[in-house]
């Protein structure tokens, strides 16, 4: 949430903001005409409030003179002027409560650093890591969600009966695969100095709006039916709430917390080929890093944040790049942000590399400076005897498991279609250097009706 003093004082930048972002939907016109009637109320209450105080004090002075036909006419005045302030009140509140609903739908102001930019093509590539030294790859490259089916370790159609289309099983070796990643991703980044969080599942409209999913993005999330619940969209949303309305102190910052949970997205509108496999799907597992740090460190705090991230893809030794959003395509709460995509050689979707390809985003690094402090009351006090502010904000997935795990199957894939499991992650999976896949099960496998 953008201060009231400074929309008041920076309205050009708001609405440049409002451009830049794609943001159609406000009227900030009527924000700002709110706000104006909002302050000549509060200004014409705390006037009537030191006029019933003088005709307190009047009434006072004329009981004790004995003139009690005008103390009676000031005790008159002082009761129409307790009915003007409670009108006056009622309506600063509506006009408040009006006023914090529209505030909410503001975004962030862009830093002064985002390159502007209309579309996600004026995003910004800032470098390469990996390509220097790529292991051999076979000719032909089969894409994960062909490759999955051969070795029997990813089953969409059984899930397709059990939960619906967007929804995947791993099996055997694949749900292996998937635990060590997020194994390896915990012992990472506690090494970085990470706590370890498990929180709830789902979360209260509260803690969504505390860090912007509402009101915007309502839409993209999944509410359970007749409660105030929503499934967890990502790990930032309870992992920052559960400090909202605390006050931390300066010596716990920076606070620097992990969480694995299964997330939660209806991913509404997407479809089709590029969509195949589990690139895009309804549910997900994703280790996220939230920090909060003092304002003055939290780009320092950013740089760190995102080589934390990237960490996981070069001990994992896959290549990957680093592109900074542009304004229209940073996002709804982020002042910057930067993604990490990891090059998935598969399928060619004409955006990869020279040698084909497709980038998968794999990380969302932001900095949301005080913008989620404000809407969930984070702060911080510098020193014991000085007033609270409002602490700085970081997150980033470390990582997107799904994706990593696209990029491992066609990276790390064999000419005999087999996959060499990356040695970061062999003594997660019992010290298994190939992934070899098993033979399906069912009558469907074989076929109906055929002897063996």
């Amino acid at each position: 949430m953008l201060d009231r003093n400074y929309i008041r004082e920076n309205p050009d930048e708001v609405r440049t903001a409002l451009e830049q972002k794609g943001v159609a939907d406000v009227d900030f016109d009527r924000i700002l005409e709110l706000d104006e009637e909002w302050r000549e109320l509060k200004a014409r209450g705390d006037d009537l409030r030191h006029e019933r105080n003088e005709v307190s004090t009047e009434i006072g002075e004329l009981k004790q003179a004995g003139d009690h036909e005008q103390a009676e006419a000031a005790i008159e005045r002082s009761q129409e002027l307790k009915g003007e302030i409670e009108t006056v009140e009622e309506r600063a509140a509506d006009l408040a409560e009006t006023l914090e609903d529209e505030l909410l739908r503001l975004p962030q102001i862009p830093h002064e650093e985002v390159p502007v930019g209309d579309s996600e093509d004026d995003n910004v590539e800032r470098r390469r890591e990996g390509f220097e030294d790529l292991r051999d790859l076979p000719e032909t490259i089969t894409p994960h969600y062909e490759l999955g089916e051969d070795l029997d370790i990813i089953d969409e159609a059984r899930a397709a009966k059990t939960t619906g289309s967007g929804f995947y099983f791993l099996k055997g070796e694949g749900a292996q695969l998937e635990y060590a990643l997020l194994q390896f991703m915990l012992d990472l980044h506690r090494e970085q100095g990470y706590v370890d969080l498990f929180p709830p599942i789902p979360v209260n409209s509260e803690s969504m709006t505390g860090t912007g999913q509402l009101p915007k993005f309502a839409g993209d999330a999944y509410k359970l039916e007749g409660e105030d619940l929503w499934l967890c969209p990502t790990a930032e949303v309870p992992v920052t709430n559960m400090y909202r309305d605390d006050i931390l102190l300066k010596d716990d910052l920076p606070v620097k917390h992990q969480a694995y949970t299964p997330n939660f997205r209806r991913e509404a509108g997407e479809h089709g080929t590029e969509t195949r496999g589990i690139v895009r799907v309804h549910q997900f597992n994703k280790v996220e890093m939230v920090n909060f740090v003092e304002p003055e460190t939290s780009y320092e705090a950013f740089d760190r944040l995102v080589d934390e991230a990237e960490e996981v893809l070069r001990r994992l030794d896959l290549p990957y790049r680093i592109l900074e959003m542009c304004t229209a395509d940073l996002g709804f709460t982020q002042a910057k942000k930067y993604d990490i995509e990891v090059w998935a050689p598969g399928d060619d979707m004409g955006d990869g590399p020279e040698e084909g390809g497709r980038w998968l985003e794999v990380s969302s690094v932001s900095n949301f400076e005080d913008f989620q402090a404000r809407r969930a009351g984070l702060r911080y006090r510098p020193e014991r005897h000085e007033s609270t502010e409002y602490l700085h904000t970081l997150n980033g997935s470390g990582l997107a498991l799904p994706r990593v795990m696209v990029a491992i199957l066609e990276y790390y894939q064999n000419d005999d279609g087999t996959v060499t499991v990356p040695e970061p992650l062999r003594p997660y999976m019992g010290a298994t250097e190939v992934i070899e896949g098993h033979e399906p099960i069912g009558e469907s496998a074989v076929g109906a009706g055929e002897k063996e």
